[in-house]
């Protein structure tokens, strides 16, 4: 059987080939500092007014944040970092009765990013799950680990919790009333991304993710706490995002920032590997309903500001940001007004 996941329990004392990139494209990690500074909110203060002003602030200025106290159990966190870890440990050909390369599939294992299209190769496995209506999906997720079904689940009801939370406060942090980002994205789609990185022989010529941004609304992030690989360009510098204990990563999609009227970022980030650990995390996104329209809010273009964007449909985005390479330019920039 030909292997096509890194999974698969084989160590490489060498990169293959067809991971190297070319030397401009390297990630030069002797250039990455740590980001001293990448807010931390605590959604449990009092002052809601103070936290949608935090959350302003972040979103203006990174694009990103960390959150704590955020509603989501510590024991729905263990458990679903906990069953990502027995998936991957799985044998191959147990886990590759789901492999697949086709992006249009709403359960898949598969590896790099998009396999068909690409020259070089990224170094992760991802289990990629639709996750809302969970009734018409949780069906046709993994049945091993037998315990995995119930564990994601519970997993993904207490995030949409924290992301319709989180755009309440994104909202009032515009000026807008708490339900508008909530009420123009219509019926969220929710998608998940369990990130499987092998331990990479050289991480100085490939990425596990190279920089890119998030095509949905909103991303929430539960790093590996062992294991640090996120990174985020911040002043035109590659900075990397240490993982904090009993925090989510947040971040602004490119939907939220066409709604902010390019008020917001959606900013590039990457993954690194690392040459002894494996790391795991585990992304949820949270996505406007495919015919929701997105346009800037009145209030934000009623003091003669200009619309950046056109207005677009998030299946057309979908399409066009699916036909591309993920490390294109920001697929955004195709739908600015001239």
């Amino acid at each position: 059987m030909d292997i096509k996941v890194l999974s698969s329990g084989v160590r490489h004392s060498n990169l293959p080939e067809s991971y190297v990139r070319p030397e401009s494209e390297r990630p030069r990690l002797s250039e990455v500092s740590d980001c001293e500074n990448l807010p931390i909110i605590d959604l449990s203060l009092q002052d809601r007014q103070l936290v949608a002003q935090q959350i302003g602030d972040a979103c203006k200025n990174y694009g990103f944040f960390q959150v704590t106290n955020h509603g989501v159990s510590t024991e729905a966190v263990e458990k679903m970092m906990c069953v990502a870890r027995e998936f991957f440990e799985l044998p191959v050909e147990e886990k590759m009765k789901l492999y697949s390369d086709d992006p249009s599939k709403t359960m898949r294992l598969s590896t790099s990013f998009n396999v068909n299209k690409e020259t070089v190769h990224n170094w992760r496995d991802y289990l990629r799950l639709h996750c809302y209506p969970l009734d018409k999906y949780v069906p046709e997720w993994p049945s091993n680990p037998s315990s995995f079904k119930e564990i994601v689940r519970n997993y993904c009801i207490e995030v949409r919790q924290l992301g319709y939370r989180l755009q309440e406060l994104i909202a009032e942090s515009l000026g807008l009333e708490k339900d508008y980002i909530k009420d123009v994205l219509g019926e969220q789609g929710q998608h998940m991304a369990v990130n499987f990185y092998p331990p990479c022989p050289e991480p100085e010529l490939t990425y596990g993710l190279p920089g890119h941004t998030d095509p949905n609304a909103l991303t929430i992030l539960l790093q590996d706490l062992q294991v640090s690989g996120l990174q985020v360009l911040k002043d035109g510098k590659w900075v990397a995002v240490k993982p904090h204990p009993n925090a989510f990563v947040i971040n602004i999609g490119d939907q939220l920032q066409a709604l902010s009227n390019g008020i917001y970022k959606s900013v590039w980030h990457r993954a690194i590997t690392n040459v002894d650990k494996p790391r795991l995390s585990v992304a949820s996104f949270l996505c406007p309903s495919d015919d929701a329209l997105i346009s800037p809010p009145k209030p934000l273009t009623e003091d003669g500001s200009a619309a950046v964007y056109r207005d677009f449909t998030y299946t057309e985005y979908y399409k066009k940001f699916w036909s591309r390479n993920l490390d294109e330019e920001h697929c955004l920039e195709l739908f600015k007004n001239q």
